[in-house]
């Protein structure tokens, strides 16, 4: 072959392959341009609580990330308590459908989870603190901490990745400030100087609650801070989505295990630089179960039809302020702590009116919070001859059937209008959306109720024991 010619073809080839790299170059050059995921997630807290959101929590770390990112006004989750809510975040579907629905819950089986989605394209994904996810075949997480975030494990996740340039999706999940209220700097709060939200009957149990509670939020956001501090000294913020919720509401009364906004609304802050522009606040209506749509959207993964959420990545790139004109939430009392045998609750919510369905209301609504000292120091107050106390027992114990309010002139929900002429029309609609999602949903309402405990972790034990005795027989 002429000597020329061969270097033609030499050099053809060359070029080639700058044009065309190798799989496992195209690889490495995709993981390193894909973002990293850090979801930090408090426990039982009241989103009005936190210092970004009007509230009295003195939280710096969250609200300087509130003006470095986007805030959420209208942020929610599908259940008012924790397991179900985190199977929520996890799975992209709503309670119903994967099965956790009750809490201390596990997922159907074939339901697949953010790690089964993430880990094909790369990523690992790890989860440090508080799980209350079943089961781990399905929640197949590099797995750390108990009840808190290990920020030693956090930060060696952080180096590894940095080190091998793989992306990583991190859930870092806060025990705080569930109760006990035990963490923190209770004196930075006086009981005497606290303002109490105007739904509770003010008592000295209440205020010591408040006082313990609000430090417990400090010291959540303590943790955040930690956390993305250790983000910074790997050099890895600029290239990671980062997002803090603050869950259901505070374990105190109309809050978590109901389905006001206090117990259903969320704090939602989203910074990722160079993508969200900074201190942008947004009315967009999103849901927990966006998350994982959204992530996977963010990392140019397809999102599965099957699931439930839809991303919200035009809403944070600044292209829309609309996301749904519904949300939605389901909240069973089967299993929670002195809970009520059996005690439904479902809810839709649009932009100013809320519907709530009490599915047995002939029955006393009963909780932790119930049995609690500070709720018993309502009723005594009650029971003293406080009209007003009277009033917030009768309406926190007992519920109508049907409730309806319009949340932009009755934040708190406290004016049912469900019998009001004037708002059937209101109320109609909002049925009707409602009944379509359960339908959607596969929710039979109190059927779907009373088995709710087959969905509970310590009945599915029970059952594959009993499997198994039946196969050895």
């Amino acid at each position: 072959m002429n000597p020329c010619f061969r270097s033609i073809i030499a050099c053809l080839i060359f070029v080639l392959s700058l044009a065309s790299p190798s799989e496992s170059v195209a690889d490495e050059l995709n993981s390193a341009t894909k973002p990293n995921f850090v979801f930090i997630i408090a426990d039982d807290c009241t989103h009005r609580d936190l210092g970004c959101y009007g509230g009295q929590a003195h939280t710096p770390n969250i609200d300087k990330l509130a003006k470095q990112g986007m805030q959420f006004k209208k942020c929610f989750q599908a259940a008012p308590m924790c397991s179900p809510t985190r199977h929520n975040i996890y799975t992209g579907l709503y309670p119903v459908k994967s099965g956790a629905y009750p809490n201390h819950t596990f997922a159907k089986t074939g339901t697949k989870s953010i790690v089964q989605y993430l880990q094909p394209h790369g990523y690992r994904v790890a989860l440090s603190g508080k799980t209350h996810i079943s089961p781990k075949n399905i929640f197949a997480f590099e797995y750390s901490g108990k009840k808190n975030p290990d920020l030693d494990a956090i930060d060696k996740l952080f180096g590894e990745c940095k080190k091998s340039s793989t992306p990583f999706c991190l859930f870092a999940c806060s025990n705080e400030p569930h109760s006990p209220w035990n963490k923190g700097d209770a004196s930075r709060y006086p009981p005497e100087e606290i303002k109490l939200p105007p739904y509770f009957v003010d008592t000295s149990k209440i205020r010591q609650d408040m006082s313990a509670y609000l430090a417990e939020i400090t010291y959540f956001d303590w943790q955040v801070g930690e956390i993305l501090t250790r983000l910074e000294n790997h050099g890895l913020t600029d290239n990671t989505m980062v997002v803090v919720v603050s869950e259901q509401g505070s374990g105190m009364p109309f809050a978590k295990w109901t389905c006001y906004d206090v117990g259903l609304q969320s704090g939602c802050i989203v910074k990722w630089p160079n993508k969200i522009q900074p201190g942008l606040t947004t009315e967009a209506m999103v849901e927990y179960v966006d998350i994982l749509p959204t992530f996977l959207d963010a990392a140019q993964i397809e999102p599965p039809e099957v699931l439930d959420g839809k991303s919200f990545l035009p809403v944070l790139r600044g292209k829309s302020n609309h996301h749904k004109d519904f949300v939605y939430g389901i909240m069973t009392t089967s299993g929670i702590i002195n809970g009520s045998k059996t005690f439904g609750i479902r809810s839709v919510r649009g932009k100013r009116f809320k519907y709530i369905l009490n599915l047995t209301p002939e029955i006393e609504f009963t909780n932790a919070c119930t049995k609690g000292a500070a709720f018993k120091s309502w009723v005594a107050q009650a029971q003293s001859g406080d009209a007003d106390a009277a009033d917030k027992v009768k309406r926190y114990s007992w519920r109508p059937a049907e409730e309806l309010f319009d949340l932009e002139t009755d934040e708190f929900e406290w004016n049912n209008l469900a019998e009001d002429p004037a708002f059937a029309e209101v109320k109609s609609e909002l049925k009707q959306k409602l009944a379509s999602w359960m339908a959607e949903q596969g929710d039979e309402g109190q059927k779907t109720e009373l088995e709710a405990h087959a969905h509970q972790t310590r009945n599915q034990k029970k059952s594959k024991s009993g499997s198994k005795q039946r196969k050895n027989k």
